[in-house]
């Protein structure tokens, strides 16, 4: 028997209203976890709200998606954010966090370290300096402590002179039976890595750089054992993300796929036991595979 429940919001709000979210909320004795991959094109957005109702948002995509990541954190009741990552300092992953940095309240920042040149990652630093937001490093194995009910490692972040995106800032986000594996941009070499030193089993799976083919080898996947992948890219990107073999290995390793370019905005809710997923829109009005 599956343990998730998929559901297209746009076709059944109501029913996603008036018989799944009053089940999931019925119990005080039973706090949740809310996972939101953001539909910013090509790129990366994803909001986390804690059991404890802490908000971590990581990445805010591309310079132009950054006012679709602060409305999308209002429509959320999103008014401060405890925790902004930003994984790495590519253009699509921190470019609509200069939006979000000058909209919304910041808590705290944490950032890979690794440096950029580009005017995007200038514009990024001078709002960090702007509003004198306090900044921490990402270090490996580091745990994040933002809420006594998640367990966040950090898998994988900046050392010496790598690139941006094996620089990226890997995430193992764990609420009581489920896991949710957070791989930015990092490429095999770092993935191999990252399998021989950690448990990397996870019933949800961020797709590596949007479904490159520098990712998500099939021996990684078989240590993850995913139930569900989700992809996050532009529907008329010009890299040809996902490529075929990611696709493929995916298929193989009997994940469902999800991809915000299908299905837009993707959202997973749950208790630690069960979960369920809701999408924004129709797969089949989308071009790709999804």
């Amino acid at each position: 028997m599956e343990k998730f429940l998929r559901i297209n919001t746009a076709a059944v709000l109501v029913i996603v209203m008036v018989i799944v979210l009053p089940k999931i909320h019925s119990a005080a004795d039973r706090p949740e976890v809310e996972v939101h991959f953001i539909d910013v094109g090509q790129g990366d957005s994803i909001l986390i709200e804690t059991p404890t109702d802490k908000s971590i948002l990581i990445d805010g995509g591309p310079p132009k998606a950054g006012k679709t990541v602060v409305s999308f954190l209002k429509k959320h009741g999103v008014e401060k954010i405890d925790l902004l990552i930003a994984t790495h300092p590519d253009i699509d992953h921190i470019g609509g966090l200069v939006e979000v940095l000058k909209a919304v309240e910041v808590e705290k920042i944490l950032d890979s370290g690794k440096l950029h040149t580009t005017k995007t990652y200038a514009s990024y630093v001078s709002q960090i300096l702007k509003q004198q937001i306090p900044v921490e490093i990402a270090h490996q194995n580091d745990l994040i402590k933002i809420d006594r009910l998640l367990k966040i490692r950090i898998l994988n972040a900046s050392k010496g002179s790598i690139s941006n995106n094996n620089s990226s800032i890997a995430l193992r986000v764990s609420f009581k039976e489920l896991d949710f594996l957070l791989m930015a941009d990092i490429g095999a070499k770092r993935e191999k890595i990252l399998m021989n030193k950690y448990n990397l089993e996870s019933e949800i799976f961020k797709v590596a750089h949007h479904g490159s083919d520098t990712s998500t080898t099939y021996d990684l996947l078989r240590r993850v054992s995913p139930e569900i992948a989700i992809l996050t890219y532009g529907r008329k990107n010009d890299f040809g993300h996902p490529v075929e073999r990611v696709v493929k290995n995916l298929n193989k390793a009997g994940a469902s796929i999800y991809s915000t370019a299908a299905f837009g905005n993707i959202s997973i809710i749950s208790d630690g036991q069960d979960y369920i997923i809701l999408n924004e829109k129709n797969p089949t009005d989308s071009l790709k595979v999804g």
